[in-house]
């Protein structure tokens, strides 16, 4: 048997196609960095003559401001060099104004221009912040720093409840409803090289050009051009000769400006015309449509995926109508439980860094959502190892990840055993962060979200209009919206422009127990081959059955049985408690939740815009015959329509991200992914794989 080219599966893995499994395709090294915990910064505390402290960097010997005026430095450099006042007033509202900043440091820069867009901004304009910063404060020293200026203790405030573990990569922030913060961990260059958004106005900011040349070189001043837009301005306190070089060189037009206090000189300019960027010449499939107007949209599906986008889109102040064949708001309480965490694979891939983002994200959302937690613990989250094989797996993913404990680390029995609240027979990964979460209420409380309008009804047909779409509904009425997005879980390849994405449905059923008093009681959500989180309101859930292809809805004994021996194989000690507690663990007396998920064949969510699949066989056909002979044409979609699907067992942790992202793209916002990311995400990725492989079918 002839082995496949090299440039072939170099190919797949660049056209976002790993698989799901421990051989899925490993990320090249150019790609994206390693996934890890990021160095946060180390401080020292600069005093002045006055007794003002400022933070000073002790890996760059130098201040994140002056102690003395740092705000009014601030504010005349950035807020006033790129006229963000005069900006703001006339901006519109739609689309967002976007910032984007070199270095985050103490977060004072964005927390004025903050304050400036709250003073001169029209009600309905919105302001997105997007910052990268390798060295994060710490959640104290950042608390500390703003401690000198009180005025900004509210957004301060805001921006500390929501502060992230030190991770590489991109963590979404809701200020207000108004204002977005993305933050992107890691190093300057690569993170810009990675976003995938446009900047109105950049500060650049960060340490000196003599104390941080690393940071200011020539490919920062390219990446922060490719991600202009037209006209985009940029102010800087350094006159250094390399930045006036490296932003002529990058198409900026530069003059000094008067600077702030003892320094005479200041850059500020603009670029008329940024260039194209080429990241997506192997990928041009994955070139995202134009934006298109987005006032009213139809989001088909009210479970998590179709009710968090149809929350994020109304935030944004789009009108939005949901639509379903049920009502979950009649259902009453379930009593249903999920588990909001992640299985990650042992070798780095594209779907287990979505996932861990999705986790993340999820984990903020969800804090931001409920600060009370009627719909939520953060109870963590164990993932036991019952097996010799499994407990290699988990070792190899610990050493090939070296991330925060706070977000996940290895336990022993006996550690593992203390947080459970039972025995456990083995190590374990332990998520300290991870949740359980009433997946029935969340969506009740999502689909209530000003903005949104709920019909129970089921969409038939779904038509392209002039204008937007047609959608005939069950009941014979007609609904038009400009754009739609998908989000039925198995049942959404029922439309013709779905009819490609391969898209299995997957029958779970949970059990439920109620808990007599004097039961031992879980400290954590508990996995294994299935999970069982801490019992509430009485009653304990467990499961859930895992049925490829079925869509029955009838409630089985014997998954009820298959149910109980999962639990008993992962935690014996804890079933012989609840017996012993007197709990009647016969399958007749158990409750039965019954619902069907969607998995696709590689396992990660459909989340993008939907390919025209008939267009895409006919630019891309020469895939078959030459992976590496790519069409430079972009990838034809279905203009406004969207899909969020095959969320599969972990929607708790990728389908609010995938709202998000969504919510983004519609609105012309900068994504809260890396573009190599999403692009891993797109929905014809599955196209071009059997494109490739010679297995597409028209």
């Amino acid at each position: 048997m002839s082995r496949r080219p090299a440039a072939i599966d170099h190919f797949l893995s660049t056209c976002g196609c790993p698989a799901a499994t421990e051989n899925a395709v490993s990320l090249s090294h150019d790609t994206l960095p390693p996934l890890a915990g990021l160095t946060p910064a180390r401080l020292d505390w600069a005093t002045d003559a006055e007794g003002a402290a400022a933070p000073l960097s002790t890996q760059f010997d130098d201040v994140y401001f002056s102690a003395h005026d740092g705000r009014a430095e601030t504010e005349h450099v950035f807020v006033g060099g790129n006229r963000l006042g005069e900006r703001f007033a006339a901006w519109p509202a739609g689309r967002p104004f976007v910032i984007g900043e070199t270095g985050f440091g103490t977060g004072l820069n964005m927390l004025c221009a903050w304050a400036c867009f709250d003073a001169q901004a029209p009600q309905q304009a919105r302001l997105h912040l997007v910052s990268v910063e390798r060295h994060p404060l710490t959640r104290g020293d950042l608390a500390r720093a703003l401690d000198a200026w009180p005025d900004l203790a509210p957004r301060a405030a805001r921006l500390l409840a929501q502060w992230p573990e030190p991770v590489a990569g991109v963590h979404r922030l809701w200020l207000d409803e108004r204002v977005t913060l993305d933050l992107h961990f890691g190093e300057a260059v690569e993170r810009l090289a990675l976003l995938e958004g446009q900047v109105d106005a950049w500060f650049l900011d960060g340490f000196a050009p003599a104390k941080n040349p690393e940071m200011w070189r020539a490919e920062l001043f390219a990446a922060i051009a490719e991600r202009s837009r037209p006209g985009a301005t940029f102010a800087t306190f350094t006159c250094a000769g390399a930045v006036k070089r490296g932003l002529a060189e990058a198409g900026f037009a530069w003059r000094k400006a008067p600077g702030h206090g003892r320094k005479r000189e200041m850059l500020v300019g603009e670029i008329a015309t940024p260039p194209v960027t080429a990241r997506r010449q192997r990928t041009p499939w994955f070139t995202p449509p134009p934006a298109r107007p987005a006032r009213h949209v139809a989001v088909i599906g009210a479970g998590i995926a179709g009710s968090s986008t149809a929350a994020a889109l109304a935030r944004r102040g789009v009108a939005v109508t949901l639509i379903d064949r049920f009502d979950r708001a009649s259902l009453g309480a379930t009593h249903l439980q999920g588990a909001l965490y992640v299985k990650l694979a042992a070798d780095t891939n594209l779907q287990s860094r979505a996932y861990l983002a999705g986790l993340l994200h999820s984990r903020r959302w969800l804090a931001h959502l409920d600060p009370e937690q009627t719909l939520w613990r953060p109870s963590g989250v164990l993932q036991l190892a019952l097996s010799d094989k499994e407990q290699a797996r988990q070792a190899r993913f610990l050493a090939n990840h070296p991330l925060p404990e706070s977000v996940v680390r290895g336990l022993d029995a006996e550690a593992a055993s203390a947080l459970a609240g039972v025995r456990v027979d083995g190590p374990a990964l332990d998520y300290p962060d991870a949740a359980w979460v009433r997946p029935m209420e969340l969506c009740v409380r999502l689909a209530g979200t000003p903005g949104v309008r709920f019909r129970r009804d089921k969409v038939v047909t779904l038509e392209a209009g002039e204008t937007g779409w047609q959608l005939m509904l069950a009941g014979g009425e007609h609904l038009e919206a400009d754009q739609v997005v998908i989000a039925t879980a198995s049942e959404a390849a029922g439309f013709p422009q779905t009819a490609a994405l391969p898209l299995q449905p997957v029958r779970g059923q949970t059990s439920q127990l109620e808990v007599p008093e004097g039961a031992p009681q879980l400290g954590r959500v508990v996995c294994a081959g299935g999970y069982a989180p801490p019992a509430a309101d009485g009653v304990l859930n467990f499961g859930a059955t895992f049925g490829p292809g079925d869509t029955d809805m009838a409630a089985r004994e014997r998954d009820h049985l298959a149910n109980l021996a999962e639990l008993e194989r992962g935690l014996p000690d804890f079933v012989a408690g609840l017996r012993a507690a007197g709990a009647d663990l016969s399958p007749e007396r158990l409750t039965a939740r019954v619902g069907v998920r969607a998995a696709s064949p590689d396992k990660s969510p459909y989340c993008g815009p939907l390919p025209d699949a008939e267009a895409w066989r006919e630019d891309y056909a020469a895939l078959a015959k030459d992976a590496t002979r790519v069409p430079d044409a972009p990838g034809r979609h279905h203009e406004g329509l969207w899909i969020s699907a095959a969320h599969g067992s972990r929607g708790l942790a990728s389908a609010p991200l995938c709202a998000e992202l969504l919510a983004s793209r519609i609105c012309d916002e900068p994504l809260p992914l890396e573009w190599p990311l999403v692009d891993h995400l797109h929905p014809g990725r599955r196209l071009i794989r059997d494109l490739v492989r010679g297995k597409a079918t028209a």
